[in-house]
């Protein structure tokens, strides 16, 4: 595989002459550079008017590898030919080299460019390119490419060192302008340092190379080294590309510094060269270069994979317009009441600090009431706004901030959080988060965790990355008052009073959300933007006489069918049916046989008429009789295989039993269409016995109310089922 590199660009605020005279003193040889043994003079030309010389040397390299290695090779030195080209009139030096030693085995390529910046003459710019290419080495590729990568990147750094160096040696010296050419000078080549010994004479050694390859890169450098600055692995692009580039479509070493952080050569590397690749193939608008940063952090610095999940994401913001999030999102009115999150100064690192309240928060009445749309689109305008305030604490504080500060309070939190459709609709958040929002939480901090904490935390952790896993700090109960709590990540003048701190706190109390906020499946689908193409909650419609069925297949016996609806018009009773043989196709009566018309609702019925109970089917589990605007939860272990059935029916009204008379409420209702009519919201689950994460006193009673996600208290405990009924 070719390992290639590309550097940012290097500035140093000299004159690009002056630049030069340090850059000859490297030569013959470089004390600063101890593999660099010596060169030779092999090729020099200039010239009519002097504004032109092109100089070509071998040098010989003792690179630091290991000795068995030397030894396989058979060889001592490692020799590179470079080429230099200075125009003295356009004010630029083209390097070129290679390795000469085992070029058959080992092809290492790097060209380098000094030039004028394009924004101030009397500043000096450098870049440089390179690639390695490994084709065979006695068995120990993958050795040679490791070994020169490593040597290779600590050696690029040592360029910029070198040059300043050698600057500082001439200011010494009292040297601090060399004049400019002009036609008239019919200038000669730049003096040699008359403290440095006369070239030493190249070691006659066999042309074979050592392993020491990889600082062939590194000492190649030596002859092109002072030209490294930062970065690593290599691109051997030809030198009028580097200069192709306009200024804008270059990252500048001290930008990436300033603004990025602190990068390895090879990091480096990897931006520019990931970034040059969306600028080639993403002709419109390409992501922030902190934002590339992120999802090759994300990936270790691995381009191919950042990439692929990088092209993903752009993708997915470009199909759903999340760049004009925040432009075009309005949180409603539920939100601003009952969602316990909000922004929060910063931490004592500068990040912003995002705070939410989950322990106060009513995760199943924020999804009944927005769904799960509106859910994620409000959790993505907060990250969205949270890359923004990265962005503007990076220009306060003087340093990058890539990054924000979570501080999660659990106070309040109990079994009715760990609501199981709750608790998958969280999951797919964060699956969304994580694939678009990568290395964006520098530290979790979470407090007053409670005894049911672990619970939701073995739900969730699998579905973090296992980076972001580690920036999570817990603390029980009060421990975040103690040393090494709190104060250690926030200042104590902003700890929110809610947590013992002196700091208003804007963030929601929270609350319960008001069932009448409640809406329906398809009202939740009327959503102008779909980030998901399928939600939790399904929806049926209910008339006397048409009940809403649903079809379960189960292949191992002691499977768990687990359920969760919401009554929101009139009363049902619910059932479970078996069945050795599969029901015909579904019968879908939407209303036509009531002569009822209905803006949404699915009415579907699977037991044939012909059916007998207790011969073709029969019932698993005692009729279950819920009111309008009940919650119910509840799972049932499965005995056998077969077709289980899920059925809501109309609930009929019993005669008052004084008499045989119907009782007036019900003469009114006969005389409204719309109270034949009812309306259930539900989800259902299907889970093996093994992931079945009730006690086993649970499966053994076959109490256990809805899964793991239910309340510890139930309404009934049946012989193979349980159900919760909240009002």
């Amino acid at each position: 595989m070719v390992q290639k590199y590309q550097s940012p660009v290097r500035v140093y605020k000299h004159p690009f002459e002056l630049v030069m005279a340090a850059y000859e003193r490297r030569f013959p040889t470089c004390h600063l550079i101890p593999m660099f043994v010596a060169s030779d003079v092999v090729d020099e030309e200039t010239s009519e008017d002097g504004s032109t010389n092109r100089i070509e040397r071998r040098c010989a390299l003792d690179v630091d590898a290991p000795r068995l290695l030397k030894r396989i090779a058979g060889v001592d030195y490692v020799y590179f030919i470079q080429k230099n080209t200075l125009n003295r009139k356009e004010r630029t030096l083209h390097i070129e080299s290679h390795n000469e030693t085992f070029s058959n085995r080992v092809i290492i390529h790097e060209t380098c460019c000094y030039s004028v910046h394009p924004e101030n003459e009397d500043w000096t710019c450098f870049e440089q390119t390179a690639s390695l290419d490994i084709k065979s080495f006695f068995g120990f590729e993958s050795t040679v490419e490791k070994i020169a990568m490593k040597q290779y990147a600590s050696s690029i750094k040592k360029g910029k060192e070198i040059i300043e160096y050698y600057l500082k040696e001439l200011e010494d010296e009292g040297i601090t302008h060399v004049p400019r050419w002009t036609p008239s000078s019919l200038s000669l080549p730049l003096p040699r340092p008359t403290s440095l010994s006369s070239p030493p004479v190249l070691p006659k050694l066999a042309i074979t190379p050592a392993v020491s390859i990889p600082l062939a890169a590194e000492a190649k450098d030596g002859t092109a080294q002072d030209v490294k600055q930062d970065s690593s692995v290599i691109q051997a692009d030809s030198l009028t590309e580097i200069l192709a580039g306009t200024p804008e479509d270059k990252l500048d070493a001290d930008y990436i510094k300033r603004y990025l952080g602190d990068l390895t050569p090879l990091q480096e590397s990897c931006l520019i060269r990931l970034r040059k690749w969306l600028q080639e193939t993403h002709k419109g608008k390409i992501p922030k270069d902190e934002h590339i940063l992120r999802f090759l952090r994300a990936r270790d610095f691995n381009m191919d994979k950042a990439r692929e999940i990088l092209c993903q994401s752009l993708t997915w913001r470009k199909q759903h317009q999340v760049d004009y999030l925040l432009e075009t999102w309005s949180s409603p009115q539920v939100l601003q009441d009952y969602y316990t999150g909000g922004w929060h100064h910063h931490d004592r690192d500068g990040r912003p600090l995002y705070i939410l309240r989950l322990g106060q928060m009513d995760t199943k009445g924020l999804v009944r009431a927005l769904g799960e749309e509106s859910l994620l689109r409000h959790v993505l305008s907060i990250n969205e706004e949270g890359l923004r305030r990265c962005e503007e604490n990076t220009k306060v504080f003087g340093r990058p901030i890539s990054c924000w500060t979570c501080l999660v309070d659990l106070e309040g939190l109990n079994m009715r959080h760990l609501w199981r459709p709750g608790v998958k609709a969280l999951l797919r958040i964060i699956e969304v988060v994580e694939a678009n929002y990568p290395e964006t939480l520098g530290r979790l901090l979470i407090l007053r965790a409670p005894r049911v904490f672990p619970v939701l935390w073995t739900l969730v952790s699998p579905f973090i990355d296992e980076n972001t896993r580690k920036k999570f700090l817990i603390y029980a109960g009060n421990d975040y008052q103690g040393p090494g709590g709190l104060v250690d990540y926030i200042d104590k003048e902003i700890i929110p009073d809610f947590l013992g701190g002196e700091c208003m706190c804007e963030v929601p109390e929270g609350g319960l959300v008001p069932k009448s906020m409640y809406r329906t499946a398809e009202e939740l689908e009327n959503e102008d933007v779909r980030l998901w193409t399928e939600t939790i909650y399904q929806s049926a419609s209910i008339f006397k006489g048409a009940p809403h069925e649903l079809l379960i297949e189960i292949i191992d016996a002691s499977s768990v069918i687990t359920w969760d609806f919401d009554v929101c018009k009139g009363d049902v009773v619910f059932n479970i049916y078996h069945s050795k043989r599969a029901p015909q196709a579904p019968r879908k009566d939407p209303l036509g046989a009531h002569g009822i018309t209905s803006p949404g609702g699915n009415n579907v019925q699977l037991i044939d008429k012909s059916w007998t109970l207790g011969q073709d089917y029969s019932m698993v589990e005692s009729p279950l009789t819920c009111k309008e605007g009940e919650s119910v939860q509840g799972s049932h272990i499965t005995r056998w295989p077969g077709f289980y059935i899920l059925q809501w029916k109309f609930h009929n009204m019993p005669a008052c039993s004084a008499t045989n008379l119907p009782r007036v409420d019900d003469v009114l209702a006969t005389l409204q269409v719309s109270s034949h009519k009812c309306k259930v919201m539900y989800y259902t689950e299907v889970l093996g016995s093994e992931d079945f994460r009730g006690s086993m006193t649970s499966l053994e009673s076959s109490h256990s109310g809805f899964s793991q996600l239910s309340a510890a208290t139930t309404s009934s405990n049946q012989s193979q089922s349980s159900s919760m009924i909240s009002r």
